[in-house]
This record gives C-alpha cells, structure tokens and sequence, in this order.
C-alpha cells in the first residue's frame, strides 16, 4: 500500500462505506474494518481488511452493491468477506481464529459491531490453528523444494509466506494467555520467548514487508533456509507444546 493511500484511508473507507450504505439500505448489518488497518500498523502493500455482513445475501442483493464493490476493486483494494447475517453467526466453529482477531482490534464502519454475542470455543480455535498451520508448513516445503534455486521465488515465497503467518502467530500467542502486541517484530518476540525459536529468522521478511529496502534474496540464500527453520520449530510448538497445554 502506498504511502499516499495510508494517508488518505479513512477518507476511501468512509466514501466506501456510503456507496455500501445507500446500495445495501436496511439489508445493510455490519460494515467493520479489521486487520493492520484497524490496529494502526499497516504497512505499504497491506491489505485492507473489511466484513460486510447483510441481512440478505442473495444474487439480488450482492447485485445491488456491485457499481460500489467494482470501483473498491478497481482502486485494487481487496473485497470485503461478504456473510448473510445468519451465516455470519454460524460461523463461530469454522472461523473462530478471524473473530477472536477481529475481537482484539476492529473498527464499525455502519451498522452493528458483528463480535457482540459471538463466542469462539478454544477447542475450536485450537483445530484452526493447527489446520492452518499444518497446511501451510506442507505448502512451504514443496514451494521452498520446487524453488531454492530461483532467487526471485525464493523472495516472493518468504515474504508472502510471513505475511500468511503473521496472523496465526497471533492466535498462538493468544493462545497460550498472552496478549498479542500489535506490531509483527514484537509479536516475533513474544513468540520466541514461547516457543524458543530463531526470531531473527524473521528479520529479513519483517523488513521486507515493512517496506524497508533490503535486497532481493539470492538462490539457495541461507535467510530463506533460516526462516524455514524457524517456521518449522513454530509448527512444531503448535504441535507438541500449544496444542498439549490447551487441551
């Protein structure tokens, strides 16, 4: 995200949220802003995270708000998640993760805060954590596997990589009763102290995302392979450790 369109965010976000409004009308629930934007910590290519929740959310309705979602999307912002009221409250047990991050730190938009009444139960965010990161573990190997000799590969896949997991850490971290801290380096350093893994593995992604000029990563780099180290070790203190403790 560029500098300019940082700055000018809430401005974007309130034009947004009027074109959804007068579309939307009554069938208009909740409009909430969540993730880095909401906590104050979005960096220059972040996405900017938003639930839409309706009443309805039939053909009819979602064509309704399409002259408004198509200039968000062409301004090359990311779509809101859409949910049907009830589909949103049902949701509680296959995205208990997303709502107690979006518990933490969140901004209403219009309409209703969505969290109020919603609970999560810890077996559930503990099945998530453990889906999400299991899952993403394989995908990194075969990736790392696949392009170790590709420096530009290698680059795009750890940086993408840490931008995937910076919100599962979070979890983890919330997990194990601690509060997660909104900025990634200290989230990174709340982890380490729990799992005892390599936090400066995490150092040349973090720059990277944070927009800071460090150079591309080079084939076979030894920071890629350090980061994947450390991604392992955190894998596995989900596994052996977290999981065990909140049981």
């Amino acid at each position: 995200m560029a500098t300019s369109r940082l700055r000018d965010l809430d401005t974007r976000l309130e034009r947004f949220a009027q074109a959804l409004e007068a579309a939307a009308g009554a069938n208009l629930v909740s409009l909430v802003l969540y993730g880095s934007a909401a906590t104050g910590t979005a960096r220059q290519d972040s996405d900017v995270n938003l639930l839409l929740v309706l009443r309805d959310a039939g053909s009819t309705a979602l064509e309704a708000l399409s002259p408004a979602l198509h200039d968000w999307i062409k301004a090359r912002e990311r779509p809101p998640l859409i949910f049907s009221e009830a589909s949103w409250r049902a949701a509680a047990d296959v995205f208990p993760l997303e709502i107690e991050d979006m518990r933490s730190v969140r901004r209403v938009l219009r309409g209703a805060d969505p969290v109020a009444g919603l609970s999560t139960t810890p077996a559930n965010q503990r099945l998530e954590l453990e889906r999400e990161v299991r899952g993403r573990m394989i995908q990194l190997r075969a990736a790392y596997a696949a392009g170790a000799a590709d420096g530009k590969a290698l680059t795009d896949l750890v940086a993408e990589s840490c931008r995937g997991l910076i919100p599962l850490i979070r979890a983890a971290v919330r997990l194990a009763g601690a509060t997660p801290p909104p900025e990634p380096r200290d989230l990174i350093r709340q982890l380490a102290a729990l799992a005892a893994l390599d936090d400066a593995a995490f150092d040349w992604p973090l720059a990277r995302l944070s927009g800071a000029r460090v150079p591309a990563l080079a084939a076979h780099d030894p920071r890629a392979a350090r980061y994947l180290d450390a991604v392992d070790a955190f894998v596995d203190y989900v596994d052996r450790t977290l999981l065990q403790e909140t049981s």
